[in-house]
């Protein structure tokens, strides 16, 4: 670790917006701490390493608090400068069918509410004192899913990221007074590798006539963990082309 580095706390990184953000960030010459649940490949490229690399199932309340501690260890008392709060998951019926408030099982509410809602909340709080230290800024990835029935995205999936909507809200009046800014991002049709079919029939229907790119949003994810974002807190930024108009 470089003395003074900035550090960042990333979940879900492995593909679309959260690798992007990833690679944003590397080339700033941050210090990068990512969280997944599956255990460090040893074929893993770029510059993530052990070191850098923490086991979480976001979906386990036991694992995730057994996990902050990991990643506290990680920082070493060093300051934290970000949060970035990207992991979701969306499950989906037979062939990708959308699951909505009727189809979807109690289980399964609990389980997407746990990995898209509380894991970010307790996430924040567990490392509020290195964020505090740090200054530092928390961006929960929200969906344009949470503001309108979405054909792709189920009703567990959406209700949990206007929940997230609402709790970045709340989040901001709460860590305003420990100089913690907390920010959200709400992601269109981004061009990703887990797209639904038939999403070419939304792109007709964007403003701007095109999917998003993962590196747009990783754009406006690093704006807001930066000093030039520094009076920002409480706002949510629509990333989609003009879609939600």
């Amino acid at each position: 670790m470089v003395e003074n580095q900035r550090a960042i706390v990333l979940t879900g990184g492995s593909r679309g917006i959260g690798h992007a953000t990833i690679k944003r960030f590397w080339n700033a010459e941050w210090r990068v701490i990512t969280c997944s649940r599956q255990p460090f490949p040893k074929d893993h490229p770029g510059r993530v390493s052990p070191e850098s690399y923490v086991q979480i199932d976001l979906g386990n309340r036991k694992e995730l608090v057994a996990g902050i501690e990991k990643i506290r260890k990680r920082l070493k008392g060093a300051p934290l400068n970000a949060l970035v709060n990207n992991a979701a998951i969306s499950p989906k019926g037979e062939a990708g069918k959308r699951l909505g408030s009727i189809e979807t099982d109690a289980v399964m509410w609990d389980h997407v509410f746990q990995v898209n809602f509380f894991a970010p909340i307790m996430l924040a709080r567990g490392l509020i004192k290195e964020l505090e230290m740090g200054r530092g800024s928390i961006v929960n990835i929200t969906s344009i899913a949470g503001n309108r029935v979405h054909p792709f995205a189920g009703s567990a999936y959406a209700t949990s990221k206007a929940a997230l909507s609402a709790l970045t809200r709340e989040m901001a009046a709460d860590f305003g007074p420990y100089g913690i800014r907390v920010n959200a991002i709400s992601p269109g049709e981004i061009e990703t590798s887990i797209l639904s079919p038939g999403t070419e029939e939304l792109v007709k229907h964007i403003p701007l006539r095109r999917l998003g790119e993962p590196e747009e949003v990783a754009e406006i994810i690093y704006f807001l963990c930066s000093e030039k974002a520094s009076y920002i807190s409480g706002a949510e930024i629509q990333v989609n082309g003009g879609q939600h108009v």
